[in-house]
């Protein structure tokens, strides 16, 4: 298994903006002006950091937006000690590894599976999808069939120590994700915490092109030991994800449930529309979280990230912990993102 951790290669400038009334309205992120069809990446939580590196050598040589968000999340996917996405996943309460993927284009263009089972790469079938159906979503076992039929080949999934947790978690069968897993305890003689040592949630990479263009791509093992058939926002276009070329992109982790009751990552790109900075839009998406179940959103962690057209980026999550990774001509970093809580 050692091949596929050599896909893995082992934040800090200030974000600025302009205080107008009680909104945050896009300002510069560097010093100086932003530079347009400057190429970026930028993707959730740490391992993030692997993943745009493989998306920067695609950028950097002047590759399209959508071949590098492709190429990057294909990392975190074939990582079997990453246990939230791809290989290696944690599965649901049913033993059974089921992943969800979405892809966008700059012209609107996407593609998405969801509960794909024995393909190690979900984000590749969720692509093809787009390009060579006239649908946008497959789920089950007719992604898998379609994914067959298309030259992808069977896999099992459930790692030897996915599925030690597993069986763990089946002594109580207790569900209750928690808020920041990567915080959580690990003790080896007794095994992992549900979701396994620093195992974050989906991977979203959002890039920008040297032709200006915009692409991104999202990609899970979603919430350890679901109920089978569960769906988050993941593979859900405008809720996981959402590209828009005139604006840029946003994308979402954490608990999927509380992030397509708003739609999150469409409503996000709609307030950088309106002359929100990436920040104050990521921000808001999570103040209408809270609004609409102040309790619950105590509870629970959820993140947004976004990528705007002038190559501003940001971010802002419920919980402490939520970080994002950047790459581009000036940076490879780490950010933690700011939270509310």
């Amino acid at each position: 298994m050692s091949s596929r951790r050599k896909f893995l290669h082992s934040a800090v400038v200030s974000s600025a903006a302009v205080l107008t009334g009680e909104k945050l309205f896009a300002g510069s992120l560097y010093t100086g002006n932003p530079v347009l069809n400057d190429p970026i990446v930028i993707s959730t939580w740490d391992f993030g950091k692997a993943a745009n590196a493989t998306a920067w050598e695609i950028l950097n040589k002047g590759g399209r937006a959508l071949n590098a968000v492709e190429a990057g999340v294909m990392v975190p996917e074939a990582d079997e000690s990453n246990q939230s996405v791809g290989y290696g996943g944690l599965p649901d309460r049913d033993g059974k590894v089921t992943l969800d993927a979405c892809i966008m284009d700059e012209n609107y263009n996407c593609g998405s599976v969801m509960c794909l089972e024995h393909i190690v790469h979900p984000i590749s079938v969720a692509r093809m999808v787009m390009e060579k159906t006239p649908h946008i979503i497959l789920a089950g076992d007719g992604a898998l069939q379609f994914a067959l039929a298309n030259g992808f080949t069977k896999q099992n999934l459930l790692t030897p120590k996915s599925e030690h947790d597993w069986k763990e978690w089946l002594k109580t069968a207790k569900y209750e994700p928690v808020k920041n897993i990567e915080n959580q305890l690990y003790d080896k003689k007794e095994g992992a915490m549900p979701g396994g040592p620093k195992n974050h949630d989906t991977i979203g990479m959002l890039a920008m092109d040297k032709a200006g263009n915009f692409s991104g791509a999202c990609t899970t093992s979603g919430m350890a030991y679901k109920i089978h058939g569960r769906v988050g926002d993941s593979p859900i276009i405008g809720a996981g994800l959402y590209v828009d070329n005139e604006v840029g992109g946003a994308t979402a982790t954490g608990v999927g449930e509380e992030v397509i009751r708003i739609v999150g990552a469409h409503l996000i790109v709609e307030l950088m529309r309106q002359g929100l900075s990436p920040e104050a839009a990521c921000k808001e998406g999570v103040e209408r979280i809270i609004k609409r179940n102040p309790k619950k959103a105590k509870e629970v962690q959820v993140g947004f990230l976004a990528l705007n057209k002038k190559g501003e980026f940001g971010a802002y999550c419920l919980q402490k912990g939520f970080t994002y990774a950047v790459r581009n001509n000036r940076e490879e970093k780490i950010y933690t993102a700011p939270s509310i809580y």
